[in-house]
């Protein structure tokens, strides 16, 4: 491996070797979710048919119908919502949140701010038009200790009248762990035992396919995520869901169209193979994904650098955080990440402004579909502690070859 020091291919051996014991768990996991796709799209007899196009209303679309039945089966669910006019996650989170709340209504985060974007959405941290403070939403944050969902703080802040809470599984822009499957059950109950008709909301971006449940099969009321991050397999080339109660779906499918109109419409112009493909190659793709971020864990800290999650942790989701210390750092590890890339390898990444985010943003990302966070990336806010958040990797050879390409980009700052 002619373009890498002789250090980083040592460290590199280590890690390899340090993680083998970790990779046998993804891969068992990986089997049970393969098994689990195959039998559902068995059950519900995926053909030929199913991957056909359709336009303008698109009513009585087989195949779009089908797919929210089998995406409704993965995750344990009543209903579920797949779309390609979902732009992004975000836009499915907050077609949820503007479908089941009303002017009055109030919302608690649980797991502390929530990601970036999805404060934008809400409108408390960064007023935005249209968002949900502007609709009379109430909206507070029970802050996390030590990192975990604060039990005792939830239960003095839920109220007979509060209408939903928010749960987010992944980590965001922090270096605190993601929820577990286990964990999200236990919160859960504990809210319903609480206040049985609080709506327990999780956004489920980057958790897909990590475990063998997904949190609706575990007591969440409704989730929501992308296609072009875990189950979408790399192959999807948009969209999101939404996944749960069939009535709480389907408030979500009226804001994404319009009440009426509900989850009825909605063409699928360049058919739905890649979303099948997506979903059945989506546990061998997430597998991949996670043990590119146990290496990279692995190989960083070898270096020297504070990770999370580490070596030794179960993983929730895909996302590898590395405490970098400076801005220089972050820079260099984006730069040689991207020069690993199989698509734009010659650019330069550049920290910049980017809507939704309060920081200036630095990412790396040569994928095939744009902004795919399920194919090898990384990006970090330009914050202390400066840390990258990496996720992806279709392989896990090309995982290991740009975990690397950043380290050695960044052994040249000294």
């Amino acid at each position: 491996m002619g373009s890498f020091s002789e250090r980083v291919i040592t460290v590199k051996k280590q890690a390899i070797e340090n993680s083998q014991p970790f990779f046998a768990i993804v891969d068992e996991i990986a089997e049970k979710n393969t098994l689990r796709v195959l039998e559902i799209f068995r059950k519900h007899q995926v053909s030929d048919y199913h991957f056909r196009s359709s336009t303008g209303y698109a009513y009585n679309d087989a195949g779009r119908e089908n797919l929210d039945r089998i995406w409704a089966d993965v995750c344990g669910a009543e209903s579920a919502l797949v779309r390609t006019q979902f732009v992004s996650g975000t836009h499915a989170l907050s077609c949820v949140l503007f479908g089941i709340m009303r002017p009055g209504d109030e919302l608690i985060s649980i797991t502390g701010a929530p990601y970036d974007t999805m404060q934008t959405v809400i409108g408390y941290a960064s007023p935005s038009a249209g968002s949900l403070k502007e609709f009379g939403i109430v909206y507070s944050e029970v802050a996390l200790t030590n990192g975990r969902v604060d039990m005792g703080e939830v239960r003095q802040n839920i109220k007979p009248t509060t209408k939903a809470v928010l749960i987010q599984r992944s980590r965001g822009y922090s270096m605190r762990m993601p929820l577990s499957i286990r964990e999200v059950g236990e919160i859960c109950r504990e809210v319903k035992q609480i206040n049985p008709k609080c709506i327990c909301f999780v956004d489920n971006c980057y958790g897909e396919f990590v475990d063998v449940m997904e949190p609706t099969a575990v007591g969440a009321d409704i989730i929501a995520g992308s296609f072009i991050k875990n189950p979408g397999g790399g192959l999807a080339p948009t969209g999101g869901y939404v996944a749960g109660k069939a009535e709480l779906v389907e408030q979500a499918a009226c804001r994404l169209t319009a009440p009426g109109i509900g989850s009825e419409l909605g063409a699928s112009l360049a058919g739905n193979r890649l979303m099948y493909q997506g979903i059945f190659m989506a546990p061998h793709v997430t597998a991949q994904a996670v043990k590119g971020a146990i290496f990279a864990s692995s190989f960083f800290s070898l270096l020297g650098f504070r990770t999370s999650p580490d070596l030794e942790d179960r993983r929730s989701d895909i996302i590898q955080a590395i405490e970098l210390g400076t801005p220089e750092k972050m820079i260099a590890f984006c730069r040689g990440l991207q020069k690993y890339s199989p698509v734009d390898a010659h650019v330069r990444p550049e920290p910049s402004g980017m809507p939704g985010y309060s920081d200036a943003i630095i990412m790396a990302g040569g994928t095939f579909v744009q902004g795919s966070s399920i194919e090898l990336s990384a990006d970090g806010p330009i914050r202390a502690p400066y840390a990258v958040y990496l996720q992806g990797g279709l392989t896990f050879e090309h995982a290991v070859i740009g975990i690397m390409g950043a380290a050695e980009e960044m052994l040249k700052l000294g």
